[in-house]
């Protein structure tokens, strides 16, 4: 598949601006890959589609405060914390990056950065004169560039987010509340947690037409024994692993292609794919030729995702990291 066959047109007005209260009151479109089928719902009724001997997969990534400004010479530059490599020592993304250099130094509010490498993929590599925990007090919830409204911090959270480490929330998240989780346990459904620290990639567009030329940039993650006990004991009880958004997914398969539980991965789904622990996805609606569209796609089938959002804006439903949900069963 090329990269044309994954764009369509979103009316700019139904692109969600600030999240909706309470959290689980969004909008839930459930699409059934069998029967091929759309119903709407509200995200709450998620219940009704969960079973007892289902295992529901959450991602307990925690976002940090990734977005700083500094001055250089006067001239505002924005650094965007991507990855700590050691103690004050980050991979960066910086704006506008022409004008930071190697050797160059930055003021912040109360401290200093150095630009001490330029890395391959357009990233800084900046040691600050400050510890993570003063660089962090004065960094701003990064949000992604089309939200335009200023939103806090805890709300750019999911309830149960525990390990700092993203630069973007995992969106799919965002919906549940804890009295809708403590729902969903007492229907018997078992609720466990990975971690993946969202990176990067997330903003990153797919350049190539040609999609298996693209490359992600490598995330961390982490899955417990007692998670990959969980999954084995569902497939062997006839229940479904239910992987709560993309980020949940790609650290599960990586783990059934790798046997790895723990590291990076760089695993770039599209179809075909062969999904061999996912059974069904909560998802929020992703932007045109996203590489989270396109593992959307691999798992649900291209015609019926590509229409699937064409109702969902016939619908006037909401999108992107703010907006409204999916789920695929």
């Amino acid at each position: 598949m090329k990269l044309s066959n994954f764009d369509y047109h979103l009316p700019e007005e139904l692109i969600a601006q600030h999240p909706v209260e309470p959290r689980d009151s969004s909008r839930l479109m459930v699409v059934n890959r069998k029967t091929k089928t759309f119903e709407h719902r509200i995200f709450r009724d998620i219940v009704e589609y969960l079973y007892p001997k289902d295992l529901l997969v959450l991602n307990n990534t925690r976002v940090i405060p990734a977005r700083l400004f500094a001055f250089k010479n006067n001239a505002k530059i924005e650094v965007f914390l991507v990855e700590k490599v050691k103690t004050s020592l980050w991979k960066c993304m910086v704006k506008p990056g022409k004008k930071v250099k190697v050797g160059d130094i930055l003021d912040f509010e109360g401290f200093q950065g150095k630009c001490i490498d330029r890395l391959p993929d357009g990233l800084r590599l900046i040691e600050f004169n400050a510890n993570d925990d003063e660089i962090l007090s004065h960094g701003h919830t990064p949000l992604p560039p089309y939200v335009k409204t200023n939103v806090e911090m805890e709300r750019y959270q999911t309830v149960y987010a525990k390990y700092n480490g993203s630069v973007a929330a995992p969106t799919a998240g965002l919906h549940f509340t804890e009295s809708l989780l403590e729902n969903i346990k007492s229907k018997g459904v078992k609720v466990v947690e990975l971690t993946l620290h969202v990176s990067v990639g997330t903003f990153r567009p797919v350049k190539t037409e040609d999609i298996t030329k693209h490359t992600i940039y490598p995330e961390y993650y982490s899955i417990p024994d007692e998670v990959v006990q969980e999954i084995n004991n569902t497939k062997l009880n006839g229940g479904r692993v239910i992987a709560v958004g993309t980020t949940v997914v790609r650290a599960l398969e990586t783990y059934a292609l790798t046997k790895q539980t723990a590291g990076k991965t760089d695993l770039f789904i599209y179809p075909p794919f062969e999904f061999k622990i996912v059974d069904c996805l909560v998802t929020n609606f992703h932007l045109p030729k996203s590489t989270l569209l396109m593992l959307v796609v691999a798992f649900a089938g291209y015609d019926l995702i590509m229409n699937a959002y064409q109702e969902a804006i016939k619908l006037r439903y909401r999108f992107y990291s703010f907006g409204d949900a999916m789920l695929i069963i």
